[in-house]
């Protein structure tokens, strides 16, 4: 069976639908490369966007898209609640199937040395891809935004991995990396208070003594009148998505606001939608290989 890599690049862009147009045109133009989801949200200002294929099919794909956003996206200009230091401010590669992690860790290595050299931007390697463990981390390499990337690169310590020691004064720099499967899973609330949700981030996120493998932000819905719970699971084996939006309702009854909706961004595993289905269903041991489609696809 033929390699197949996974690659989720974000854009710093969610409004532009003219912008929006073009990446998507780009991922879809090379042969062996197939775009499978595209979302985008105005209020995150940000697009994620989901190709699989073959490995240097979509590591071409992902570059032209980069190129194309390069001379579209001017970050000088740029409002928005996701945090963000690039125009493709990250693009991780999953190994999919008949990959390693270490091939995986190659193609970015690969993709990023090809964005210094053709489009002259800085470029930065993160999580199995990151060459000092202290920058494996993406919120630590993406702390202080794009607006505090220019006196962040003057500290030798964060020097890129590839490119010029600045940012680019439109484009910022880029984090590419290789990656298990990360789930991007937000629960919106029905209030417009920013302190309740961050409230509720602090308590849930790991980082603060919360939840295992879960990362979580306060982002303000302006354009819906509320707040919302960003998360990223990036193990939902250890923490899985009904756990998060269970603690994510838990809290919030606790300051008397409930949850209004939930969304995942991009692309599950099948897995851990099967996790979450077993859980509120009361199946005791039911996996993705209980599912028809799962077994169809195992079988051929």
């Amino acid at each position: 069976m033929d390699k197949l890599v996974e690659c989720v690049p974000n854009f710093s862009e969610g409004r532009d639908k003219a912008v929006l147009r073009g990446i998507t045109e780009m991922l879809s133009y090379v042969k062996g490369a197939q775009l499978l989801d595209c979302s985008a949200d105005p209020d995150h200002n940000r697009s994620v966007f989901t190709v699989l294929g073959e490995p240097e099919a979509v590591c071409e794909a992902v570059f032209k898209a980069t190129s194309f956003a390069f001379r579209h996206i001017d970050l000088s200009w740029h409002e928005g609640e996701h945090p963000y230091i690039g125009v493709a401010d990250v693009i991780p590669f999953v190994p999919y199937r008949n990959m390693t992690m270490a091939e995986a860790v190659q193609l970015a290595e690969t993709l990023g040395q090809k964005l210094a050299d053709k489009i002259h931007i800085p470029v930065y390697l993160y999580e199995e891809a990151a060459r000092d463990p202290r920058r494996k981390n993406l919120a630590d390499i993406r702390r202080g935004g794009f607006d505090g990337l220019e006196e962040k690169m003057a500290d030798p310590f964060w020097k890129p991995d590839f490119g010029p020691c600045a940012p680019h004064p439109t484009f910022g720099a880029a984090v590419v990396g290789a990656r298990w499967f990360l789930i991007a899973y937000n629960v919106n609330l029905n209030c417009n208070n920013i302190n309740v949700a961050k409230e509720i981030a602090k308590k849930i996120r790991q980082s603060s003594g919360g939840l295992p493998h879960v990362k979580a932000i306060a982002i303000d819905l302006a354009g819906k009148n509320m707040v919302q719970v960003s998360c990223n699971l990036t193990d939902y084996r250890v923490t899985p998505i009904h756990v998060v939006f269970e603690a994510i309702k838990k809290e919030a009854a606790a300051l008397g606001v409930e949850v209004v909706a939930s969304e995942i961004i991009g692309l599950p595993p099948m897995a851990a939608i099967a996790q979450t289905a077993g859980h509120y269903l009361e199946l005791p041991g039911f996996t993705a290989a209980d599912i028809l489609e799962d077994r169809m696809l195992n079988s051929e």
